[in-house]
Formats: C-alpha cells, structure tokens, sequence
C-alpha cells in the first residue's frame, strides 16, 4: 500500500509527487497516456517557480523571451522590453512535464503511464484505485486529473464552479521563426485573445476565450492570425481544449483526498496562465498530505484554505480586470497595454515579481473611471 496515489501526470501531479518523495513519502503516479505525450498548451511558465524545487529546470526550458509583442486586431503594436530579473519560459509540455516526472522518479516515485484510472473505492481507511488491469491501495489520493478527468466526479464533489473557456491551439513549424517575442492579439476574440509563443524550431498558436464566446470559429481567426507570421495552418492538426477558469473559492479536500492544477479549476481569468498554479498546488498538496500522515487531521482543510489564499485571493483581482477587459476590449487596450507602465507591470505579474492584489485596485479604477467619463 502506497502513502499517495496521484492521478495524472501533468505539472500538479509531478510537482506533487515530486515533493511528497522529497519528503520519504511511497507515491504511485498514475498516468492515462504514454510519457512523454503532447499537450496542447502555448507553454509560458514564470521564472519563479523554480524557487519551488531544488533541480534545475533548465534542460526542459525550451527558450526563454524578454520582449511581449501586443496587437490590436492584428495591427496598432507595442512592443515591451520586460524589465523584470529573469526572462519568461516558454515550454514543450512533452518535455516539461516529462522532465519533471523524472526528477521524481529520481526521489522513488513509481509512475505507471499508459495506466487510466476506471474508479475508486473508499474501503475503511484506505483508497482503492482501478486501472484497466490493476487494483492499488493508498492512504491518500490526489485528483491531478486535469479539465477532463473524471476524478473530481467520482470524489463526490459537486458539479465544479467552472467558468469554462475554450481553446484552439496549434504547433507550427517554421524554419526560422521569430525567437525575440512572445506575441497577444486582443480584438480578434471575443472575450478573450489569440497568441503566439515561440519555440525553437517553430511557433505554438492559438485562441481563447475566457468570458464566453465559445461558439466563435477559433480555428478561421487563429489561421488569419498565423498568416502574418507567413504560417499556413489549415492543414496542421488543431486541439481544442476546454479551461478551468477560477470562479471563486471551492473546497479542493475530501476524505483523504484533494485536488490539485486544472481538476481544482485555478487558471488565470484574465491571462490563462495555468501551469504556474499546477505547480503551485502540486506544492501545497505535497505538504498537507505529509503533515495529514504525521498525524495533522486539519491538514487537507488547511489545505484548502491556503490555496484560496495564496491563489484564490489574487484571483478576484484577476477576475475584476477581465469583466471590464474582455467586455469593452478596446477601451482595455488604449488604457492599459498601450500604457508602458501597465505593461510592465502586467509583464511582472507573468513572472511572478507582482501580484495582481498589488496592482490591480488602481488599474480597476482607471478602467472604471474611463468608462465612467470620467477624467
């Protein structure tokens, strides 16, 4: 019987297993697909996160960019040098992810990928988890299961609050692309924004939106998008993808069991940004776990409870800012990624040298002002 079982193994269920073996902890890391597999995501990663693990990141970092490159409906640019100490990552998931799960393994953890979960049993004090071909037995359980997964569900939570977004994403090679800039277009998508990370031997492009608008073809206006980088996409394989946007504090514990990354709804309402959240209760959940074996019967609400501080509270900055953003776009981008100073800020944000709780109040009132007619 394992301490931990952890169902997927995307960047919370590394980052947990990670740091509950760290720990002396017997973890199981449960994967449905074959690793590495690819993961449709743009893969920016702030820089802080390494000061969550001990090992370098470096040979999973693809490249790292400095400048942000904005456009209004694909023209009106701004360029902004980021001003901030480390430049911001951009990842291949397959790898990162990957890499991660292997500085795990490292620590003991036993993955067993190409292993779906099928379901779960509490049985007197112990979790059964069944796969196609095997029963296993743990003391605790962690849903790492993503915005598809099925876990959440079978855990007996309700029907997750999920502000649903929607994605359309593609990887497009390109023999020599644009390595200097990761580059948002606003305008184009309602209620949200299309964009283009760059890789070394290629760009990953897509669009999203995060306040509805769903039933907009993504696919025609991330194609017109690709066509100004001299990339045509309409005969590469596209992935849509749902997103589970924050919308509010929810419980994330149960008995014996928590919810980590996507599968405890915490991207980013107004950027996306999804992976540094993973990584983050992927953290938490690894210390709540350890401290519940130790004898601690407040840990996994305790854990709960420090999620909603240390991400959730930020979130209703980023929810504010995305309601009136997203809503009146134009007006967003004349009165803040036109402005150098919002820019920068916005671009410390991504990195994680700022939180929103530390800008956002006056960038609401200067957007609300605006709107007012006030000057």
């Amino acid at each position: 019987m394992y301490d931990c079982i952890v169902v997927g193994a995307g960047p919370s269920g590394g980052s947990a297993s990670y740091h509950l073996a760290k720990r002396g902890r017997s973890v199981l890391l449960l994967e449905k697909e074959s690793l590495p597999r690819y993961k449709p995501c743009g893969g920016g990663v702030s820089p802080m996160v390494q000061e969550w693990f001990d090992f370098d990141f470096s040979p999973a970092v693809a490249l790292t960019v400095s400048n942000i490159r904005y456009t209004w409906q694909m023209g009106d640019p701004e360029l902004v040098e980021l001003t901030t100490k480390e430049p911001v990552w951009m990842v291949r998931r397959d790898v990162f992810d990957h890499y991660l799960v292997q500085q795990a393994q490292k620590l003991g953890v036993e993955l067993r990928d190409n292993n779906g979960v099928t379901g779960i049993e509490w049985k007197s004090d112990r979790w059964l988890v069944k796969t196609e071909n095997d029963v296993f037995e743990a003391k605790y359980l962690i849903a790492a299961d993503g915005a598809k997964g099925t876990m959440a569900k079978w855990l007996g939570f309700k029907e997750r609050k999920r502000r649903m977004g929607a994605a359309l994403e593609v990887e497009a090679p390109h023999s020599a692309p644009d390595v200097s800039a990761a580059h948002f277009d606003f305008g184009s998508v309602q209620n949200g924004y299309i964009w283009n990370f760059p890789k070394p031997d290629g760009y990953s492009i897509g669009a999203g939106t995060f306040l509805g608008g769903e039933k907009q073809n993504l696919k025609e206006l991330g194609a017109a998008y690709a066509e100004k980088f001299g990339i045509d996409i309409t005969s590469i394989k596209q992935y849509g993808h749902p997103l589970c946007l924050w919308n509010g504090n929810q419980p994330l514990h149960t008995q014996n069991a928590i919810l980590t990354g996507e599968s405890a709804c915490i991207v980013d309402p107004f950027t996306a940004e999804g992976i540094r959240p993973s990584l983050l209760t992927g953290v938490l959940a690894a210390q709540a776990i350890d401290e519940a074996i130790g004898g601690n019967t407040d840990a996994l609400k305790q854990y709960t409870q420090r999620v909603h501080e240390e991400w959730g509270e930020d979130m209703v900055w980023a929810q504010r800012i995305a309601n009136i953003f997203y809503r009146i776009p134009s007006f967003g981008y004349k009165m803040g990624v036109k402005r150098p100073s919002a820019s920068q800020r916005m671009g410390k944000i991504l990195c994680g040298e700022l939180r929103y709780r530390d800008v956002a109040g006056a960038a609401v009132k200067r957007l609300t002002k605006g709107l007012m007619g006030i000057k």
